[in-house]
């Protein structure tokens, strides 16, 4: 008689429990927290408004910001964290310090100690002249601003100032005490900033310095990029901000998207 074989146990797959919904809702409130983390601490995004930073940066550019390179180090996540001083060519977004509440970019020229002047629009820095590739300089000499506004951003500071040229009021104060000789000097803790698109650059030359408390971080990269009119800064009602989304954004998505300017670094 032929003995019964044995019974063989099959590996069969186990049913993965299905998740509770109060697991659910603690995955997603542990995303959202650390979402959250991330946009308030380390990276924010941030639309570039203006064409102070062409071609580096364009109108509609939208960015993704460090926020902790340089922030204050802690004690505690020092040693983890890339924390380094701003440096010369830096490109850093921060509060204005001549209008409140308004997010600006520029690229950093001077940090505390050192000597600026420009002549005939060339930069010098320490008594050496610059040798700045990444300027823009179809608006050096436009024949609509006046000889005297060329001179003076162009030969910063031996032309006196002006409100004329569109010195702000605080600047033409206090201008003169950071001024020794041929140069303005950056002081402690403040930096000197000017736009890549030299010729319309809305910079130090006309508000002055950069506090170091105002920087919010460094640009790392476009992750998207818009073709967008210059003016579209100041239509800041929730009403105009609609219009523009629905109008043009959602319609002209694909078309006017620039593509190229994808993921692209910022330097």
């Amino acid at each position: 008689m032929p003995k019964k074989e044995d019974a063989v146990e099959t590996n069969s797959p186990e049913k993965k429990p299905k998740e509770t919904p109060v697991e659910f809702l603690a995955s997603l409130a542990a995303v959202l927290v650390t979402g959250l983390f991330i946009i308030t601490f380390v990276m924010q995004a941030f639309e570039i408004p203006s064409s102070s930073m062409e071609n580096t940066l364009l109108i509609g550019d939208h960015v993704f910001v460090n926020r902790i390179q340089f922030a204050p180090k802690s004690s505690w996540v020092g040693p983890l964290l890339p924390y380094r001083e701003v440096r010369h060519g830096d490109i850093v977004v921060f509060l204005s310090p001549a209008e409140p509440g308004l997010y600006v970019v520029k690229r950093i020229i001077g940090v505390p100690g050192d000597r600026i002047h420009l002549r005939n629009g060339v930069v010098y820095r320490n008594g050496v002249a610059l040798d700045e590739r990444y300027i823009l300089h179809d608006q050096d000499n436009p024949p609509d601003v006046p000889l005297s506004s060329r001179m003076y951003r162009n030969n910063f500071p031996a032309v006196p100032p002006s409100d004329e040229y569109g010195v702000y009021p605080n600047w033409l104060v206090d201008m003169p005490a950071h001024i020794d000789g041929d140069d303005i000097v950056v002081p402690p803790d403040h930096y000197f900033g000017m736009g890549d698109h030299r010729g319309v650059s809305l910079d130090s030359r006309y508000w002055g310095f950069i506090p170091k408390e105002n920087v919010i971080g460094r640009p790392m990269f476009i992750y998207w990029s818009f073709d967008t009119p210059g003016d579209q800064y100041r239509k800041t009602s929730m009403g105009e901000r609609l219009e523009w989304f629905l109008a043009h954004v959602v319609l002209h998505f694909f078309d006017e998207t620039r593509w190229r300017r994808t993921l692209r670094g910022v330097q």
